[in-house]
């Protein structure tokens, strides 16, 4: 694009191809004129909104006579990355629930990292209170049994729940975070038992090594559900700033708290007795709200239950921020409450319904790859008896084989549901008639139709909203698929 204003002989005036909105140059004869300077010096901005308005300079000579517009600014601003505090303990691109999560992650390294070190002060003390032959076996024994049963014990927890810390990953975070806390509480009791401080030692070291297997195994799924830009290495570098920044906190606080007592031996002494219910409820309400705002995209059985239960009842596929909200921490006391359960798994011989079973099974064609049947929980606790629904995979089946038999089970459910207490009055009879077969035999049919109706747009709302759906993470017993004699 060639400039339509004129330019001196052996001047290197360079045109600007770009015009502003606002501001124009103006054309004006000149006689030729020699700038003083041929560029323009550009300055340097560490505004994080760049500007792409510029005025252009004034005439040099506003007097009589020919003159020459100057060469205007550019209209650039080099951008600098934002504030070095931010940088630095902050990652790039994240998801936008990290800053809370960041927050409640600072309430929990304070006050654990200061229960710590009041933990390792009375272990001194109690290694003092014994006797004098006893402090090198103890070193001894401590390392054999405090160490080395720890890490063995380690081991064995992360062997038994290996799939567990994908699927039910909030619960065994927060699960391990209350032994951790517990196990603390044992350290601070070795003072006033010194004679068992080794034994107390022990399984203290031992539930700190389980919450620690914990920690690192989930670690990465709850860096990855922030990472948006594909930037997990920068976020896990982050966090670990994050880290040693806040416990050195917690490191300060705990040496103000002695500083502040060590006039008072005795009330020294009696300090971790006092603040640890109150650090302790810091600690566990920092990581149970820190762990509110993890959003994990992956699929479970439990998410793939709220997902459905939504798209039945309301007709959209929710985000995986509203997924983590109903789903929460999901104790261990409040899972399976649903009203008419749906369970993964095969047959039990305990909670079967024979009837219901075989008439599920012989219904089931070689090209189906899942079966429904009912069945009956049996809490030998509480001696009481729930009705609920099995869902048994078959050898081979892929993640839309899964989606759809889940969904049907959902279905049927819902039916279900209509006439409760009608259904749960036949289930709890010992001879159904055949009717009754018969009506269980349209819920099916019924279902199946819904299910592979929506099966298609299911899928691409749970794609668009964000979620992994090429794959569904199941537990053990979940995993458990049954096969045909001809397969």
């Amino acid at each position: 694009m060639q400039s339509t204003s004129y330019t001196a002989p052996n001047s290197h005036h360079f045109s600007l191809p770009w015009k502003s909105p606002e501001h124009h140059f103006t054309t004006r004869k000149s006689t030729p004129f020699k700038p003083k300077s041929r560029f323009k010096t550009l300055s340097l901005t560490n505004s994080l909104r760049p500007s792409l308005d510029y005025e252009p300079e004034e005439s040099i000579d506003k007097g009589p006579g020919p003159v020459i517009a100057s060469p205007g600014r550019l209209p650039v601003v080099i951008r600098k990355s934002g504030r070095v505090s931010r940088d630095f303990f902050i990652p790039k691109q994240v998801s936008e629930s990290y800053m809370d999560y960041v927050k409640w992650k600072f309430l929990h390294r304070v006050f654990s990292s200061a229960l710590q070190v009041l933990a390792t002060q009375a272990m001194f003390r109690a290694i003092g209170f014994g006797y004098s032959r006893s402090l090198p076996s103890a070193a001894a024994l401590n390392w054999v049994l405090k160490d080395g049963l720890g890490r063995l014990s380690r081991c064995i927890y992360t062997a038994s729940l290996a799939s567990a810390f994908d699927t039910n990953l909030k619960r065994v975070r927060f699960s391990t975070s209350v032994i951790f806390t517990l196990s603390i509480g044992v350290e601070l009791l070795t003072p006033a038992f010194p004679q068992y401080f080794l034994l107390l030692a022990s399984v203290a070291n031992i539930a700190k090594q389980i919450s620690l297997a914990s920690y690192l195994a989930t670690n990465t799924a709850v860096h990855r559900s922030f990472a948006i830009g594909d930037n997990l290495g920068e976020v896990s570098a982050k966090a670990q700033i994050q880290t040693v920044c806040f416990d050195n906190l917690g490191l300060l606080l705990a040496a103000l708290l002695n500083m502040l007592l060590k006039n008072s031996p005795r009330l020294l002494a009696g300090l971790p007795f006092v603040i640890y219910p109150i650090f302790s409820a810091f600690d566990l309400f920092g990581i149970y709200q820190g762990l509110k705002h993890v959003h994990l995209p992956t699929l479970t059985k439990d998410r793939l239950e709220i997902i459905l239960n939504t798209w039945i009842e309301l007709g959209y596929v929710p985000s995986p921020a509203d997924v983590s909200k109903e789903e929460g921490v999901d104790f261990l006391w409040t899972k399976g409450k649903n009203v008419w359960p749906i369970r993964i798994g095969c047959l039990s011989p305990e909670d079967q319904i024979p009837k219901w079973s075989m008439m599920a099974m012989q219904c089931t064609s070689s090209e189906d790859y899942y079966f429904i049947c009912m069945e009956i929980f049996h809490n030998k606790v509480k001696r009481t008896k729930r009705q609920g629904i099995l869902l048994c995979l078959r050898e081979g089946a892929i993640t839309a084989n899964i989606i759809m038999g889940f969904l049907q089970a959902c279905y049927i459910r819902k039916a279900i549901l209509v006439k409760r207490s009608w259904w749960e009055n036949i289930i709890g009879g010992s001879d159904p008639l055949d009717s009754v077969f018969n009506e269980w035999f349209q819920v099916m049919e019924d279902s199946k139709r819904c299910a592979q109706k929506d099966l298609s747009l299911l899928n691409e709302q749970m794609l668009g909203m964000g979620w992994a759906a090429k794959n569904i993470l199941l537990s053990t017993q979940e995993q458990t698929r049954y096969s045909f004699v001809d397969d």
